[in-house]
């Protein structure tokens, strides 16, 4: 007699045996329609919008014999440079050291030109030099002019920038998105009007990276310290700007 429980086993992996295998559809993206055409275009977008916030940096480079004459002459100018900017306004959170270094200065020894490097010697230090910097950021940009005038007037000898840039850039950057959303339309019109076809639907949507605002503009150290007024600064406008890449379905 046979075991009913084998002989229900056996059944099962000839009709498992016998059966087709199911295939499996695994979707990437959107499903476009039968017949239909698939456009990829990408596009940047700007926007331009009156900068409320100027950047820049101000400091004090001096040299002295020692180290700790140099230090303290440094000090002493610095000291003048951070109340300067307190009396034109400027707040404690807007105000940064980001370069504080002594550096040895040696002195030039022309006769071991033509000695082998190991034999050189080391030359003697006949000083030292000091760089101090503070980075800035200038809200009220009517000032902007008047601030560094009374920076120089303080002793800074050093200023590079300004950088002008948007406290809060979202509403710009928005602006830019739209822009390059807007451009990205217009071109798939375009594609797909002289191809015969119309646009049926945005499939995707990318967005790439935004726009890199210029470099601060240095002044020279000699300017700086000959002005004899507050230089004219303007502001301009800043530009924001935005890229996206869009997929469209194109169909008659």
């Amino acid at each position: 007699m046979k075991n009913p429980i084998f002989a229900a086993a056996l059944a099962a992996s000839a009709l498992a045996l016998s059966a087709p295998a199911m295939a499996h559809e695994v979707s990437s993206g959107p499903v476009v329609a039968a017949g239909s055409t698939v456009l990829t275009l990408s596009a940047q977008g700007q926007s331009f919008s009156k900068p409320d916030m100027g950047l820049f940096s101000a400091g004090v480079t001096g040299s002295g014999k020692t180290a700790g004459a140099a230090l303290a002459a440094n000090s002493a100018k610095m000291s003048k440079v951070f109340a300067a900017l307190k009396r034109a306004g400027i707040a404690d959170k807007d105000i940064q050291t980001s370069n504080l270094s002594l550096n040895p200065v040696y002195a030039e020894m022309s006769n071991q030109r033509n000695v082998d490097p190991l034999e050189q010697q080391v030359p003697p230090i006949i000083g030292y030099q000091v760089y101090n910097q503070v980075s800035v950021k200038q809200r009220n940009l009517d000032k902007f002019g008047s601030t560094i005038d009374a920076l120089v007037s303080a002793g800074a000898n050093q200023v590079n920038g300004p950088s002008f840039q948007m406290e809060d850039p979202d509403a710009a950057a928005d602006e830019a998105r739209a822009d390059a959303i807007k451009k990205a339309m217009g071109r798939a019109q375009i594609c797909a009007k002289a191809s015969g076809l119309r646009v049926i639907r945005v499939l995707t949507i990318t967005e790439g990276g935004g726009y890199s605002p210029p470099m601060p503009v240095m002044y020279a150290r000699a300017a700086m310290a000959e002005m004899a007024a507050a230089p004219p600064v303007a502001a301009g406008e800043v530009q924001n700007g935005a890229s996206v890449t869009v997929t469209f379905e194109l169909g008659k």
